[in-house]
């Protein structure tokens, strides 16, 4: 290895076609502190670590990545921030479920229940399988129902305001069918929505920045309830049914009376993958989701900074 050359070792994974980058080895040392203060150091001292791992050309718009911390909490297996091509989550559903089996591939978990610690609460995931992870995931809670946005080229377009770990809109009707070749035209039309929301000053709790817009639509398989598409932060769409959205989706269920606790429901991505999701009522009342879905390892590799790479730290002209 040359002086001055970072290696960043990874792993790879996907939850249901959608990818998590998992650090291992080589990630920027955070200190001591909440999970909330680490991502806060993150952000603002260590974000081009984040570029280099995430963006072009290590990384493209899809991944999400996952770099593993010490937990505050001795009870957690591991603690965990969340990244992607534009930021910070506060949590990630198919990330985590990436995350577990990541872990069991490493050795370092085994079959059965473990709770992982992420910025916004600690997550339970039980892995049924070497590939089959169900989370638990934070109290999730319809914010406000029934908020029409005017907008461009779309008109008056209706939905629901939602937390399920991330900040949502979901819209109940799609503004075309939800078929893999519509991605492109789904994905502008959302972009608008947030645009609209963002026009009309319409957030999420204290003013919080609703960065995710999913569209529903009927399911392509008989035996699913329902087929989204979620836009996130930095406008790569969801090839999972996203854990995030799938749990605002059952708070919304919830609230309406159309879902009991305990009752499955199937989601359906936009490439007809799926997640089974079901939620309790813990003791004060909040919906907790459970989302069970299947990821896999494909990849792992170490990533190279070498010091005279113009673009060691991703190319930011497609940030």
């Amino acid at each position: 290895m040359s002086s001055g050359q970072s290696d960043i070792r990874y792993i790879d994974s996907h939850t249901e076609g959608e990818p998590t980058r998992v650090i291992v080895e080589g990630g920027p040392d955070l200190g001591r502190g909440s999970l909330g203060e680490r991502l806060g150091r993150f952000r603002e001292s260590a974000d081009q670590f984040r570029q280099a791992v995430i963006i072009e050309p290590r990384g493209w718009d899809a991944v999400v990545g996952a770099l593993i911390c010490e937990p505050t909490d001795a009870s957690c297996a591991a603690g965990v921030i969340f990244f992607n091509n534009t930021g910070y989550l506060g949590m990630c559903g198919h990330g985590a479920i990436g995350l577990a089996v990541t872990l069991h591939y490493l050795g370092r978990t085994g079959l059965g229940k473990q709770r992982l610690e992420t910025p916004v609460g600690v997550v339970e995931v039980d892995l049924l399988s070497p590939h089959e992870v169900a989370i638990e995931n934070v109290p999730s809670y319809r914010l406000h129902s029934r908020v029409t946005v005017e907008v461009d080229g779309l008109g008056s377009v209706t939905g629901d305001v939602a937390w399920g770990g991330n900040w949502f809109f979901l819209v109940g009707e799609s503004p075309v069918p939800l078929v893999a070749e519509n991605v492109d035209q789904l994905s502008h039309a959302a972009k608008r929505i947030k645009l609209a929301l963002i026009r009309e000053r319409i957030t999420g709790a204290e003013g919080a920045e609703i960065d995710h817009i999913e569209f529903f639509g009927p399911p392509g398989s008989p035996n699913a309830h329902s087929r989204n598409f979620v836009l996130c932060p930095g406008d790569a769409y969801d090839r999972s049914p996203c854990g995030t959205g799938t749990s605002a989706k059952l708070a919304c269920l919830a609230a309406d009376g159309i879902l009991q606790p305990g009752v499955p429901w199937i989601q359906e991505s936009i490439i007809g993958s799926r997640f089974s999701a079901t939620y309790r009522l813990d003791e004060a009342g909040r919906i907790v989701p459970r989302i069970t879905g299947r990821a896999y390892v494909c990849a792992e590799g170490t990533l190279i900074q070498q010091p005279d790479d113009p673009f060691r730290h991703g190319i930011q002209a497609l940030t």
